[in-house]
């Protein structure tokens, strides 16, 4: 529903984006089909507006047309994605129509570029005069303790409300104006950022070897320390105003891209590497140049590899510092680390 289109709707099985048609007024562009893993697909446009009052319906039909036609017994293809890749968006819509709906969605435009980031990082004023403040953990862990205080803290300054993003964010509602910058201290002193530096807010990671028994590396201490690694290293470019105002860091700890490598500026895959001394070391492979539509980006897109661009751990802080550097150096005015990335002489980006 916002227009800043929070939802990454463009990796989701069924995706409804708010907008509003020139003829019918509010309701929704509809997307089918996203998912990444190990064969990313994006989701595609029916080019049909869905009006509030049909979208269960639209919702029954979609998930009813993968009951029905769905590869769902074969465990490596049941995905609605597969169905979208063989069938089209027209023959979709066809069906979901004819079949499930028994009535014609109308035709509608695509939903406007973003106009403000999706993280909702930052103060913003809420249409009844109270705010709402976007936060950022480090590489999107809390533990029990903190939100403890957090539930504490809010309380105090007179907010009730809280939301969690699909960027690892949280967001805090109903602020009173006198109650925002001490707030935002707060929030500081438990380690959720309000204006973080853009590798902070820009970095995210799944959980990791830690809890999860599909991962290969550990992920989110190495977030976390690449984030402070890098801080550190490149203050020089964002003292200057060099350094961009948007970088995403995405750090998966397998191939089934739980943290999105595929769509990130710079997405990492978890995997062993080899060693002269024979023995594997924890690393990753390296995708360059993905995203999804946002304030800076027309359309999603996927990232892309270079072969044989693998980086241990150990040396993660290494690698990104030297790309970002090499980017800003070589960027046309007004390219994007994404736009850079896809044009770039594969040497460029070792």
């Amino acid at each position: 529903g916002h227009p800043s289109q929070d939802v990454v709707h463009e990796i989701n099985d069924f995706g409804l984006v708010g907008m509003v048609h020139p003829e019918f007024g509010a309701g929704y562009d509809l997307w089918v089909g996203g998912a990444l893993s190990t064969n990313p697909m994006l989701a595609k446009r029916l080019g049909a507006f869905v009006k509030p009052e049909e979208a269960a319906d639209v919702w029954l039909g979609v998930t009813s047309i993968f009951r029905d036609y769905g590869y769902r017994r074969m465990r490596t293809k049941a995905r609605l994605k597969f169905l979208m890749a063989d069938w089209g968006p027209e023959k979709f819509r066809q069906i979901l129509e004819d079949e499930y709906l028994g009535y014609k969605l109308a035709d509608g435009p695509a939903a406007p570029k973003p106009t403000t980031p999706g993280d909702h990082i930052g103060v913003h004023e809420q249409k009844d005069g109270k705010f709402f403040i976007g936060a950022t953990p480090l590489a999107g862990r809390l533990s029990g303790a903190q939100l403890v205080k957090l539930a504490d803290t809010l309380e105090a300054r007179g907010s009730y409300r809280l939301r969690t993003t699909p960027h690892q964010k949280l967001v805090v509602l109903d602020v009173p104006k006198d109650n925002v910058e001490p707030l935002v201290a707060e929030l500081d002193a438990l380690g959720l950022s309000a204006r973080p530096s853009v590798f902070r807010r820009g970095t995210i990671a799944c959980t990791g070897i830690e809890y999860c028994k599909l991962a290969i590396v550990e992920t989110k201490v190495t977030a976390a320390t690449a984030v402070a690694d890098l801080e550190r290293r490149l203050a020089d470019l964002a003292e200057s105003g060099q350094l961009p105002h948007a970088l995403s860091l995405h750090i998966n700890g397998c191939p089934n891209s739980c943290a999105r490598i595929q769509t990130a500026d710079i997405g990492l895959k978890g995997m062993m590497l080899p060693t002269p001394d024979g023995d594997p070391s924890p690393g990753f492979q390296v995708h360059l140049g993905g995203g999804l539509a946002s304030s800076t980006r027309e359309e999603a897109g996927l990232g892309r590899t270079v072969r044989g661009l693998k980086v241990y751990v150990h040396d993660l802080p290494d690698y990104v510092e030297r790309v970002v550097r090499t980017f800003v150096a070589q960027r046309a005015e007004g390219q994007t680390f994404a736009e850079w990335a896809h044009a770039a002489d594969e040497e460029a980006l070792q």
